[in-house]
């Protein structure tokens, strides 16, 4: 029980991290986006091109990047939305259960299955031939374009870091069901009613 709770408590801190680089970079995605618009705006107005495809590119994996960072931090602190309205109503140990399960039969496999489906492309967007050899990464077809490859394989870092988290939230679930408070951090949120929409 102790590596897991030490299990816990790494992965948690590391999802912590990954949220707040997640929220630094709306920052600074906005501000990418709001120089982007007024220089194109003010290109227009002198006759010269101030901005390229590398600041709108720029702007689409800075956006790419939240998301990607946010899958994990999203689950660790369960304000994912849920299409459930009678989940709201049960006790916390039938919450527990119900994530429990769903977490082993829906999010692990969705977590594997992603993973196994992205990376042979990613590979491929890195430069990897069907014949095992190394040619050059994929790039951007508009002029002054990023590299393809370093925002893809950001793809497998964010499914890999939900499914580490998936882990740790079944540790924590389990620790909910059999009243072991040791594998609950303190803190915890236990599973709480879904976000509606209304």
């Amino acid at each position: 029980m102790r590596y897991l709770r030490k299990y816990v408590r790494i992965i948690d801190g590391f999802t912590e991290a990954l949220g707040k680089i997640s929220m630094y970079l709306v920052i600074i995605t906005v501000i990418v986006g709001f120089t982007n618009v007024v220089l194109r705006y003010l290109g227009r107005f002198v006759g010269v091109r101030l901005t390229s495809n590398f600041v709108i590119e720029l702007q689409w994996y800075l956006y790419s990047l939240i998301f990607f960072f946010g899958f994990a931090y999203i689950l660790k602190h369960n304000i994912n939305v849920r299409v459930d309205f009678w989940f709201g109503e049960q006790s916390p140990k039938r919450k527990a259960m119900i994530d429990f399960v769903g977490h082993w039969l829906a999010l692990v496999p969705f977590c594997i299955i992603a993973l196994w489906v992205t990376i042979p492309p990613v590979l491929t967007s890195w430069g990897l031939r069907f014949d095992g050899t190394w040619g050059a990464w994929e790039l951007s077809p508009d002029p002054d374009g990023l590299p393809r490859a370093p925002i893809k394989t950001f793809i497998i870092l964010a499914f890999i870091s939900l499914l580490l988290q998936a882990f740790a939230e079944l540790v924590k679930l389990y620790g909910t069901l059999t009243d072991d408070r040791d594998l609950v951090p303190e803190g915890y949120v236990e599973p709480d009613a879904p976000i509606r929409i209304e």
